[in-house]
């Protein structure tokens, strides 16, 4: 006769004698879940997990519906499955029905913000689990989950760069809330401001689902080994994908709209306790944007929203950074699209190595700050005694950008000192929009160390196309570079620069304003550079041609 029974009312039977007699796919609703969008229905679906996981794993099936939920939490050996039309909405504690499970304790929540210090305070998590996944076409919608936290409760000089500093994210601060004090974290206690949240997990496949309203991050993985995140579609109203001091990542696929912070970002922070690496990690086949909130699902792509989350405009963008305290090895980012969003950016400012990187194939339109942005610093903000890191062997090909902002140049920049080495940039074309003045063109932006890394912490950048300071070792070929309106800066700055080749770049220049200012450059080699004769200097102090 089994064979004969449906799958379905099997589970209502295993489900009903509350006896799983086959643990491999669960229906939440056998254990009470309702799905109406009203009726409080995590307990039924962490009931039905818990019974997976005691009859040694399975699917836990989501059926269609609307299932209002507080915290939802994973099992090893336990797949999630969200069927065609079922959403799994965060509930509001305002309203009265639940809250959130509690934030744990973290000690080293001095070094990182409140987001990146805790896991449970979310719709869904998981700590110290293996074999997990989290499938299907349905919705994950964040509704009642807050994007809001506190900073970390050791607040550093220049921590804050200076475009968020008004930023309405953090919480509010008061008279009895210092920034990062106990009152503020305190504040957070039944409040839920992560969709999934991870830590210390191992083999973990997120697949086919979407997220809406992911609260200050729709994915936080920390310390997580064999991580796939494949077809994955978000739209986030702050950080899509943070991937935290993980090993063997794989990202592909996926379509991440975020106007007020970061798509796919990776981070090696201290949130764990101790200095992890970030590495092995491989982004491809992926859209980043930053169109209006909510435009993305549901297939509008607006762009009304101009000044989000502050004066640099829209984010959406990938990232190494800013959190960089174990470092970044071995990643490779390719087959990208960067629309109407900020450019890719690789920071590495808390001590750590940032090294061994390959992007490829990257295209890029409507980019409101630098196209390339590469920033060795030293904020350092983590333990005292920790030296400046590193940031080298870094091949990025292949790039095509349009119409970014006329602002910012791309900006490959390291500290006194403490030089960024061995980049090669190649088939690149990136065209500007222009516009930029004499004025501008004789700026001479401050060093700013210790700043929060963004490319508006420089002010304008006095060329148009390339501010590169305190590099050894940099080679560009075959990049072109122009811009749509008429523009007196010149196309590459060059400061403090040692081993520097130019082969086959050709940049547009307004009459007599030069394609290249050198300013104590030694080792700098140009050849077949348009209008540039070619030419080699073993050293120089200042130089314009």
């Amino acid at each position: 006769m089994g064979k004969w029974i449906p799958r379905f009312l099997l589970c209502l039977l295993v489900g009903y004698l509350s006896v799983p007699l086959h643990a491999a796919w669960i229906d939440v609703k056998t254990f009470g879940a309702i799905g109406d969008g009203k009726t409080l229905d995590s307990p039924a679906i962490n009931r039905a997990i818990e019974a997976a996981a005691a009859a040694g794993g399975g699917t836990v099936y989501i059926p269609a519906g609307t299932y209002l939920c507080f915290s939802v939490r994973l099992k090893s050996n336990i797949a999630l499955y969200l069927d065609q039309g079922a959403t799994i909405l965060a509930a509001d504690p305002a309203e009265g029905k639940g809250r959130y499970d509690l934030p744990e304790p973290n000690e080293w929540d001095m070094y990182q913000d409140f987001g990146h210090s805790h896991w449970q305070n979310s719709l869904i998590w998981g700590i110290g689990l293996e074999n997990i996944s989290i499938l299907g076409p349905g919705l994950i919608h964040g509704k009642g989950l807050t994007r809001q936290g506190p900073g970390p409760r050791r607040v550093q000089t220049a921590d804050t760069p200076v475009s968020l500093l008004s930023r309405a994210d953090q919480v509010a601060p008061r008279a009895d809330r210092a920034p990062g004090s106990d009152s503020q974290f305190e504040s957070m206690n039944g409040q839920g401001n992560k969709a999934i949240a991870l830590k210390l997990c191992r083999n973990v496949v997120l697949r086919d689902f979407s997220i809406s309203l992911g609260g200050h991050f729709a994915l936080l993985a920390t310390g997580v080994d064999n991580l796939t995140v494949d077809n994955v579609k978000v739209d986030a109203n702050r950080d899509g994908f943070d991937i935290d001091s993980c090993r063997n990542v794989r990202i592909s696929n996926c379509s991440v709209n975020s106007p007020n912070d970061d798509a796919i970002v990776l981070k090696s922070s201290l949130g764990l306790g101790f200095a992890r690496a970030t590495e092995n990690v491989t982004i491809t086949n992926c859209q980043v944007s930053g169109y209006d909130l909510g435009s993305y699902l549901d297939g509008t792509f607006k762009r009304t929203q101009l000044l989000a989350p502050d004066r640099d405009g829209v984010t959406g963008r990938i990232k190494l950074g800013t959190e960089s305290n174990g470092g970044f090895k071995n990643i490779t980012i390719s087959n990208c699209v960067f629309d109407r969003c900020r450019g890719l950016a690789l920071e590495t400012v808390d001590g750590a190595l940032l090294e061994d990187i390959a992007i490829s194939n990257i295209t890029m339109r409507d980019i409101v700050n630098s196209p390339l942005f590469l920033r060795l610093g030293a904020r350092m903000r983590g333990p005292e005694g920790i030296p400046v890191g590193g940031l080298r062997r870094v091949s990025i090909s292949n790039i095509v950008a349009y119409n970014a902002d006329p602002r910012f140049a791309s900006i490959i920049s390291g500290i006194p000192e403490h030089d960024i080495e061995d980049v090669k940039l190649s088939h690149i074309q990136i065209y500007y929009q222009g516009g930029g003045t004499k004025p501008q063109a004789a700026l001479e932006p401050a060093e700013k160390e210790k700043q929060y890394p963004e490319p508006s912490m420089f002010g304008d950048i006095p060329a148009y196309g390339f501010f590169i300071r305190h590099v050894k070792g940099i080679t560009l070929e075959d990049v072109e570079i122009s811009y749509l309106k008429e523009d007196l800066r010149p196309a590459f700055l060059l400061d403090n620069v040692r081993q520097a080749g130019f082969y086959h770049v050709k940049a547009q220049h307004a009459s007599e304003v030069p394609t290249f200012v050198l300013k104590k450059v030694e080792g700098f080699d140009a050849h077949h550079c348009g209008t540039v004769p070619d030419i080699k200097l073993k050293s120089v102090m200042q130089k314009k041609f």
